[in-house]
């Protein structure tokens, strides 16, 4: 007898959360092709058959002071959306990233009986490690990316499952470079670099700018450099301007996102630290992480840091396998340097492909299948 397909409920906040969270769509819907899904996400779930009662970028943003200014928003949004679950309870809630916003509902939910997943250990490993105790009280199971999490959480008592990452069984293990820079307008023998500013508005207001200066110090230590700048849709308004002011006369496209095809196409990468440090590794593409934010918000994580790398791919390896320039480090100037360091030693970059290639193996598991098999036993327990 065939399962009965469930209804789920799902809140991704950003862009990758929302990235993620069509890729499980997809994965559930292979076991469950009846299944409902509703919540809060972005276009890459509603391509999935999702309902968004609110779209997912009301609750892109970061720190702390981002996130005051827009805390009676968010907070009204999270009792709408928990009172409207609780009056029509799903079989299960997934909480994908955004743990300020997703672990009080979850907590809520779990307290009245809803079944409560998490999709995305919180970075305990990296800062914060008293959030296992919130971690702990909100949910019933945790979606682990990295294959080092579960162990962790287990120590803590809390039942997780490592899934690989989603985005390792989609991005091919040879990036499709010449198609790519076929459908972008690059030659072949072009030299191009990518700059990822991030998904957020405070993002771009902190390092959009320093990375196209850094691509105009570029420009003129190699002439003939080509650029290619990915902006979440939507964002466009405010990267154009700043293209204008700092970029002028550059060999730049600004892409209505495609990210992956900015990351296939490309030599090497400037990209703000996140999720897309790890497409990156994917794509197998050298790479200078960058990040600056509000003064307050950097005073406050900083001390909270347990290990010295932010960068994915640098977590993965443990070890600087590429530079980070973060707050007061991340001038255009630095930035511009280690830039060019990759395009003059072949070598090195070769070095980082091979491990990009070895992380991409690893995580490389069928994340869809996995993740709805551990829903599933979550389901029926």
């Amino acid at each position: 007898m065939p399962e009965v397909a469930p209804r789920l409920s799902l809140v991704a906040g950003e862009a990758s959360g929302d990235l993620l969270g069509g890729l499980l769509l997809a994965g559930l819907r292979e076991r469950w092709p009846g299944l409902q899904a509703d919540g809060i996400g972005g276009p890459r779930m509603a391509a999935q058959g999702f309902e968004a009662w609110w779209p997912h970028h009301k609750l892109s943003v970061f720190g702390y002071v981002d996130a005051l200014l827009h805390l009676r928003e968010i907070l009204g949004i999270r009792k709408a959306l928990g009172e409207r679950l609780l009056a029509d309870p799903p079989r299960a809630f997934i909480g994908i990233d955004a743990p300020d916003f997703n672990f009080a509902l979850e907590a809520k939910l779990k307290a009245a009986g809803i079944k409560s997943i998490h999709f995305v250990c919180p970075s305990i490993w990296a800062w914060r490690a008293e959030r296992v105790n919130k971690i702990r009280a909100s949910t019933d199971h945790v979606l682990c990316l990295f294959p080092f999490e579960p162990a962790l959480l287990a120590e803590a008592g809390i039942a997780a499952s490592y899934v690989g990452h989603p985005l390792a069984d989609v991005i091919p293990m040879e990036p499709p470079r010449a198609a790519a820079r076929a459908r972008l307008g690059l030659g072949e023998g072009d030299t191009v670099v990518a700059l990822l500013p991030g998904s957020r508005k405070s993002e771009i207001r902190y390092i959009a700018e320093p990375l196209l200066k850094a691509a105009a110090l570029m420009s003129q230590a190699r002439p003939g450099l080509r650029f290619v700048m990915p902006v979440v849709p939507g964002l466009q308004d405010l990267v154009q301007p700043l293209a204008r002011q700092h970029a002028a006369g550059l060999d730049l496209q600004l892409l209505d996102g495609q990210s992956h095809e900015a990351l296939a196409a490309c030599d090497i990468t400037l990209v703000a630290s996140g999720t897309a440090t790890l497409e990156a590794a994917l794509f197998k593409r050298p790479m200078v992480i960058a990040y600056r934010l509000h003064a307050l918000n950097w005073w406050r994580i900083k001390g909270k840091r347990l290990q010295p790398w932010v960068g994915l791919p640098n977590v993965l390896a443990g070890r600087f396998v590429v530079p980070e320039l973060l707050q007061d480090d991340c001038t255009p100037e630095a930035l511009a340097h280690e830039g060019l360091a990759w395009l003059d030693d072949p070598a090195r970059c070769e070095a980082a492909v091979a491990t990009f290639r070895q992380q991409h193996e690893t995580l490389r598991c069928n994340t869809a299948q996995r993740a709805a098999d551990a829903i599933a036993q979550v389901l029926a327990s």
